[in-house]
């Protein structure tokens, strides 16, 4: 690796994977990138990258990022070498790295709104706190007697604990 930057790139990465999910930002249009023809021709590609997803052949090496993901349900084997990747940001911890000199020149000229400053919550915006108490059982309303004893076939002892459940197999001949 000759580029002190594409080895930044590289711990970086690896730092956030070992993190959780981690968000590459890439021109797709540089050379060396392989993803679906569909994709080719965006100057701001993003994927998602994890070690959740199991990727059975995701590789961080000396010339970039490979790995095979899925785009509509279908798997596609993708190659990113470093100086097409831009931007990392990491789901886990919200910190991003950006490499201007790597980012398209279109959106570099876009102009960046101001982010607002961020604002106290009013103290009436609060939610309010939620505390958990126990409710005691309301009462059952007894059963009329029965009109006449004949009528009513004799039960055994109550039990209160529920059917048990069937299955939910047959057997289908």
């Amino acid at each position: 690796m000759d580029d002190s930057k594409d080895l930044d790139k590289k711990e970086r990465l690896l730092a956030a994977l070992d993190q959780g999910m981690v968000m590459i930002h890439l021109d797709a249009r540089r050379p060396g990138v392989l993803v679906p023809v569909s994709l080719r021709g965006e100057a701001h590609l993003r994927l998602n990258l994890s070690y959740r997803f199991d990727p059975p052949d995701l590789t961080v090496g000396e010339w970039g990022v490979r790995c095979t993901l899925s785009f509509s349900g279908s798997r596609f084997k993708v190659a990113v070498p470093w100086s097409a990747l831009f931007a990392i940001a990491s789901h886990v911890t919200k910190e991003s790295w950006m490499y201007m000199e790597d980012m398209p020149p279109e959106l570099l000229q876009q102009p960046v709104a101001p982010r607002p400053s961020p604002q106290p919550m009013p103290a009436s915006a609060e939610r309010p706190r939620t505390f958990l108490r126990e409710v005691p059982p309301e009462p059952v309303d007894e059963l009329p007697p029965p009109a006449a004893a004949a009528e009513v076939a004799p039960e055994g002892p109550k039990d209160d604990s529920p059917p048990p459940r069937r299955g939910h197999l047959r057997l289908v001949k």
